[in-house]
């Protein structure tokens, strides 16, 4: 009796699996009928990428940090965490991008994006105690963990849209490529497994657009930045800018990590602002749909958010930055709310509440080695406002209000006479309060392109403990052509 049991249940599992096959699945890359989980392949990868790193430092670029030894490992384990010092870019988009290289090592190996959140937490922790004679930093721990879960679930998810098993030639060349630029750890899995050039007539897809629809934008244009709020003290930079909404919010077609986010980021190129102008990510971790009154779309859930923008000086004689803003560790909840549709317009309501594990914000005071913010904790508030009037064009307003806490300062500390690798500050002590106000027009030329005018308040307010607190606001004015599809 019990062995006729167990072979209903084996028939029953059987018969359930081959109900839930389906020819093209929605992603083939964590569909359970090919997927093959290779945990410590994917741990060796990233011992691999932090050897190579510490290597190309230590024997090619000959940098101080880089010459390990047992004796620096032991120090810095016994000495624990301090903050660092590094650049903007480098703490708060280097570190995040190095983190999604570790957590798509899993999740290239098979793993489920669950099963890949611990991977950029050991990455981080291997490079910082071991592959570094500097104390280990806690902001580079936070901005590489979470940034890298963040980052790294939506280049995984990227880099699915461009291959298609199915394609032979340049085409399947140029796919593979372009795949591997977004997810290197990726593009390495697959010529190692030889999926780069293996051809499938089955179950070759790697995403369902039906099930998940993805809108693209590109625009290109002009940013009209004013220097200290002062309209004719301005520098003209061109820009790039992509934006991406990869699924629907609401429905509750799918309900797994990252079924929905959006993502924009701008792109200088040319002028004296720095590469990358900013990247805006919030991406759902879960939620649940439904209608409150017929007709009103409401989705509640828990969302992951990633923000980063950095501008340098504008003009060669002023001496004040525009803004440096971040929050590369933050988590929070929210809602989207979508009112019945009339005469063709669509009217939308986005509301997040985070809390920001991990922030930076200019400073008017601090500048130690190569940096010149604060980092803290604290909290944000987002609202976003669309309304798209169909085949004429669409009007959006942005608000973004950021509240980040220094809690560690240095002023009780004679910095003439302290390592500033050792100094151990999150910057000036103080609380920041930045805001961001953004209505942006949209007027259609045909039903791909537009004509874009975004116009950019920026308003901080430092407070702080042993300096004098500092009121900064300026703008700027984009002009844009934008091609959707």
């Amino acid at each position: 009796m019990k062995r006729l049991f167990v072979y209903i249940i084996l028939i029953l599992q059987i018969m359930s699996i081959a109900y839930a096959y389906k020819p093209d699945s929605l992603f083939l890359y964590s569909d359970s009928f090919v997927k093959i989980k290779r945990p410590w392949r994917a741990a060796l990868e990233c011992v691999g990428l932090n050897t190579a790193v510490w290597a190309f430092d230590s024997y090619v670029m000959n940098q101080n940090y880089a010459k390990i030894s047992l004796n620096t490992i032991n120090r810095n384990i016994s000495n624990g965490f301090v903050w660092d010092n590094d650049n903007f870019s480098t703490n708060l988009l280097s570190h995040p991008y190095m983190g999604s290289i570790y957590f798509n090592a899993a999740r290239s190996n098979g793993l489920s994006f669950w099963e890949s959140v611990p991977f950029p937490f050991a990455g981080s922790l291997m490079w910082e105690f071991i592959a570094e004679s500097e104390p280990p930093a806690i902001n580079d721990f936070l901005s590489t963990s979470f940034g890298g879960v963040a980052l790294g679930e939506v280049t995984n998810r990227l880099s699915s849209l461009l291959l298609d098993d199915s394609k032979r030639g340049t085409e399947r060349f140029f796919r593979e490529f372009a795949s591997a630029l977004i997810s290197p750890a990726r593009g390495l899995n697959r010529l190692i497994d030889g999926d780069a050039w293996k051809v499938r007539q089955n179950r070759y897809k790697y995403n369902d657009p039906g099930d998940l629809p993805i809108k693209f934008g590109i625009t290109t244009g002009d940013r009209y930045m004013v220097d200290d709020n002062s309209f004719f003290r301005e520098s003209n930079t061109p820009y790039l800018e992509f934006d991406i909404v990869y699924g629907d919010p609401l429905s509750n077609t799918t309900n797994q990590p990252f079924d929905y986010f959006k993502l924009n980021s701008v792109f200088n190129l040319g002028g004296n602002q720095p590469m990358v102008g900013s990247i805006n990510l919030t991406a759902k971790i879960l939620g649940h749909c439904f209608e409150p009154i017929t007709g009103h779309k409401v989705m509640l859930g828990l969302f992951q958010h990633f923000d980063y923008y950095d501008s340098g000086l504008l003009i060669k004689e002023s001496k004040k930055i525009p803004f440096k803003i971040s929050e590369a560790a933050a988590l929070g909840i929210g809602m989207i709310y979508q009112y019945p549709r009339t005469n063709k317009i669509t009217i939308k309501q986005s509301s997040f509440l985070n809390a920001v594990l991990l922030g930076g914000a200019l400073t008017d005071y601090y500048n130690v080695i190569d940096r010149n913010y604060n980092m803290g904790s604290g909290y944000s508030i987002k609202t976003n406002t669309s309304i798209d009037f169909g085949k004429y064009g669409n009007f959006e307003l942005n608000l973004m209000d950021y509240r980040i806490y220094t809690w560690k300062g240095y002023e009780d500390k004679d910095l003439a006479k302290v390592d500033p690798l050792h100094l151990n500050a999150q910057g000036d002590k103080s609380n920041v309060n930045l805001v961001i106000i953004n209505p942006t027009i949209g007027i259609s030329l045909d039903s791909a392109l537009r004509l874009t005018l975004g116009l950019f308040y920026y308003f901080r307010n430092t407070h702080y403990i042993y300096h004098e607190d500092i009121f900064f606001r300026t703008f700027e004015i984009r002009f844009g052509l934008k091609y959707s599809f």
